[in-house]
């Protein structure tokens, strides 16, 4: 594997640079201090509204269902409360907003187990204020009232539970949160999970020499699937192109380049861009792989292949050494097994079932779109491909 050269650490400042005084040094200083300070308050005040909204939406709950048998109880109750929030602490509490608080908590109906937990010692809890405080722990400081109202239409738990966790993580903004929900990103994700969880085991020479062992000493990446990091299909409506179909495999790169923001959206978490058109040499041949990614939570890399057409055995096959070739002469030692992704306009399932890509666990193929499908044609496309892979063989 090559070294690279490590140069001298020492920064040269230009002949010409402007020099700056203490007084301004000093005040850039202060100035980003503030700035960051800002940041954070304007975080904490809007994840303590969050959970003010919350609570408000569980008093509601409670006092409704004292008063349930009382016709028009529901209605005027918060048509009052409006009135009187509205006075007290000025806009934002229409009776919508109210009802919207009300659905809230109902969504996290659940967290309150959170709140009696982080509060042991005051049980039942004796003000509001110190309800406020002991809830804080049961939402994401990370996200807005915003994205928990996108959040509150995804009617499942467990799929509500992923976006959130992946809008934290992730950085995700209130548009790039509902954009993943309308792609079905949790659905596409689950598939190609259960997918490749169909698979066969490896067996016969591909398991010798087969790929690098996992050698992560951390146990959270240890525990961390390749597969997790995937999904079937990729939907790249953002490159915005006129004619897809009339596009060679080098525009579809080149778009792709020009939209990397969004194209590391649809990828996932953890990726960073590497390189375009990289080149692998040996024994005097070359070959250039179309895109490299690495994955800074797996600790590997990904290289990507992208096919206008059909999926071909010869594609697997390029893709197989590609990634065995990758693995021998760029992959450091403290990188885990590097990953193949063939992105193409049609899957063939015969090759996908009876080729590397059934046997090899660090190789996959996955469909891509260039337009927006409908919900319904996303839920339909996922549930092909479970029930294709899910088929007894």
């Amino acid at each position: 594997m090559n070294k690279q050269l490590k140069g001298s650490s020492a920064v040269v400042k230009p002949a010409d640079a402007a020099v700056v005084s203490p007084d301004e040094e000093l005040f850039g200083r202060v100035a980003t201090i503030l700035d960051h300070a800002r940041v954070g308050v304007v975080r904490a005040v809007n994840h303590h509204m969050v959970v003010a909204y919350w609570l408000i939406g569980r008093e509601i709950v409670m006092e409704l269902q004292r008063g349930q048998e009382r016709a028009g109880y529901g209605e005027r109750l918060v048509q009052n409360l409006s009135v009187k929030l509205t006075l007290s602490h000025g806009a934002g509490y229409s009776v919508e907003n109210l009802w919207l608080f009300k659905k809230f908590y109902s969504a996290y109906e659940s967290r309150g187990s959170i709140l009696y937990t982080a509060c042991t010692e005051l049980q039942p809890i004796e003000t509001m204020k110190e309800a406020v405080d002991c809830a804080a722990s049961a939402f994401r400081s990370e996200l807005s009232w915003s994205h928990y109202r996108i959040l509150m239409r995804v009617q499942s738990i467990i799929a509500r539970d992923y976006y959130e966790a992946e809008a934290a993580s992730s950085g995700w903004t209130v548009r790039e949160l509902e954009r993943q929900i309308h792609t079905q990103y949790y659905q596409r994700h689950v598939a190609t999970s259960r997918r490749q969880a169909n698979a066969k085991p490896a067996e016969g020479p591909l398991s010798t020499p087969g790929p690098k062992p996992v050698r992560n000493s951390d146990a959270s990446l240890e525990k961390s699937n390749p597969i997790d990091a995937l999904k079937d299909p990729y939907v790249m409506e953002f490159l915005d192109l006129p004619d897809p179909a009339a596009l060679h495999e080098k525009g579809l790169e080149g778009a792709i380049i020009g939209h990397l923001r969004d194209f590391l959206l649809e990828l996932g978490r953890g990726f960073a861009f590497v390189a375009r058109q990289k080149r692998l040499s040996f024994d005097g041949d070359e070959m250039y792989v179309d895109l490299v990614f690495y994955n800074c939570i797996l600790k590997c890399y990904l290289l990507i292949d992208l096919k206008m057409g059909r999926l071909s055995a010869a594609d697997v096959g390029q893709m197989d050494s590609y990634v065995r070739m990758f693995d021998d002469l760029v992959a450091g030692d403290d990188d885990n097994p590097t990953m193949g992704l063939i992105l193409c306009t049609e899957r063939n399932n015969a090759v996908a079932r009876y080729s590397v890509l059934n046997d090899r666990r660090q190789i996959f193929a996955s469909r891509y779109m260039t337009c927006l499908p409908t919900e319904a044609e996303l839920a339909a496309e996922v549930e092909r491909e479970r029930r294709l892979f899910e088929s007894p063989r």
